[in-house]
């Protein structure tokens, strides 16, 4: 119920200084391809990606050319993403490999597995 006065609020009277100044000034920043390792098919993996998410959370991943593989096998299967021509997953798959290649956590800690590896 109070959700439903706070809307009502909101739409008779604005939202409000501090949220009128928040969302006037808030500007996401921008990703741009330039800004990641400058492998072969850079521009094509970035634009590829980013039509459904950041790049950032790509460049997070470490994984084996096999990995990258399944996890676009895994976005096509349980979120609907558009199967990628052969030609052009080769591609992304080369550079998602060698920009963003199976990494292990500092320190080595023996034992640590890759979540998103073979279990």
């Amino acid at each position: 119920m109070r959700r439903g006065w706070l809307l009502l609020a909101v739409l008779a009277f604005g939202p409000g200084p501090a949220l009128a100044q928040s969302s006037a000034t808030f500007t996401p920043a921008e990703e741009d391809a330039a800004g990641f390792p400058d492998f072969p098919n850079r521009d094509l993996a970035f634009g590829f990606c980013r039509a459904c998410h950041g790049f950032k959370i790509v460049a997070a991943q470490g994984m084996t050319r096999e990995q990258w593989d399944g996890s676009l096998t895994w976005m096509t299967q349980k979120h609907n993403m558009p199967e990628v021509e052969k030609a052009d997953r080769d591609q992304i798959l080369d550079y998602l490999a060698k920009a963003f290649p199976q990494k292990a956590p500092a320190g080595g800690r023996p034992g640590w597995r890759n979540p998103f590896g073979p279990q």
